[in-house]
């Protein structure tokens, strides 16, 4: 009779514990979609891994102010700078899931780094939750005028008549405008020398004066270069034309089907973060890039925007992911020294 009662005894503590588990997690659950409810209830950060005034920093501060007016929240900037991007990557990927830290990523975080960095302490996919795409950025592929080439067919039919004699300016090794040379390179066949600057300010005057031929420039401040005659344009990287320069066919027009060579920059958040936030951000991100006015900030600085689905910016990831690695290693890149 004894063993009975302990028995009953066990199991109705048992079921006691269990509906007490149940009520914990129902409380739990409702907890969670109340705090998910009331977000934003604070400013959000925004961790850019680069340094202040960097194209990737204007970037984020443009959307992000005008995401934060549209969130009823402030979005406050915070350059984490170190490892190319990757420290500040990390960060992101390492924050908690709960919408007030999101980051900034681009070609080189998410699509480069996995090539170049033996020792890289994020997933660029698995690690993060997919926000959207804000824009792309090309590069012009500019010469010196005293060049006869006026296409980027005449250019090329030189290089190839004298391999490794024309020079090509980058913005440093293993840059975005290194990998746009070397990308260059392997689609059509030719042999330049690649020339690594510190930045595009140097080389371009180098450009003007006859030192290099050739430079893979950004195009805000080589708009007024072109206008002025002082440098010639023959041609974008990207998959379109820019608004900007809308007279200067893409690689792709030049025949070239598909070459695609840009820095894109995208909205992300840490993995694990609830869909209904990630989805309210996503809907107010893609609508400030759309807004009008934020399309002319964009576009001043070089940036055509293209907002997205998460989907979009995750298969992006990982066809550049691929691209890139085979540029890179069929060129012998490796990473700067730091």
């Amino acid at each position: 009779m004894q063993n009975v009662v302990a028995r009953l005894l066990t199991r109705l503590v048992a079921g006691i514990g269990a509906s007490i588990s149940v009520l914990a997690g129902c409380e739990n659950a409702a907890f969670a979609q109340s705090a998910d409810a009331a977000w934003p209830s604070r400013n959000i950060k925004l961790i850019v891994p680069f340094q202040p005034g960097s194209s990737s920093d204007a970037v984020a501060r443009v959307v992000g102010q005008r995401l934060g007016e549209r969130l009823g929240q402030g979005i406050v900037i915070e350059n984490r700078v170190g490892a190319s991007g990757n420290l500040g990557t990390e960060g992101i990927a390492r924050a908690e899931p709960d919408g007030y830290t999101i980051g900034l990523a681009n070609t080189s975080t998410h699509a480069v780094a996995p090539s170049l960095s033996a020792t890289l302490r994020y997933d660029p996919l698995k690690d993060f939750t997919m926000i959207s795409m804000l824009g792309d950025s090309p590069f012009a592929i500019i010469v010196f005028p005293g060049l006869s080439a006026k296409s980027l067919k005449d250019l090329l039919d030189t290089a190839r008549t004298k391999p490794r004699t024309l020079n090509y300016a980058s913005a440093g090794p293993a840059s975005m405008s290194h990998l746009a040379g070397a990308l260059l390179e392997k689609t059509t066949n030719v042999e330049l020398v690649h020339v690594p600057y510190r930045g595009t300010g140097q080389s371009v005057m180098d450009l003007i004066s006859g030192r290099i031929e050739i430079v893979f420039a950004t195009l805000p401040p080589s708009l007024q270069l072109i206008q002025e005659g002082k440098v010639r344009a023959l041609a974008v990287t990207g998959p379109r034309r820019s608004e900007t320069m809308a007279d200067v066919p893409t690689v792709a027009e030049s025949g070239y089907p598909g070459f695609d060579a840009t820095l894109w920059q995208a909205f992300v958040a840490p993995a694990g973060l609830p869909p209904s936030i990630a989805a309210r951000l996503t809907a107010a991100t893609v609508a400030v890039v759309k807004d009008d006015a934020t399309r002319k900030l964009l576009l001043a600085q070089g940036v055509e925007p293209e907002p997205s689905t998460p989907e979009q910016l995750g298969k992006r990831i990982a066809d550049d992911i691929e691209k890139w690695r085979t540029v890179i290693r069929g060129a012998n890149i490796t990473a700067p020294k730091q």
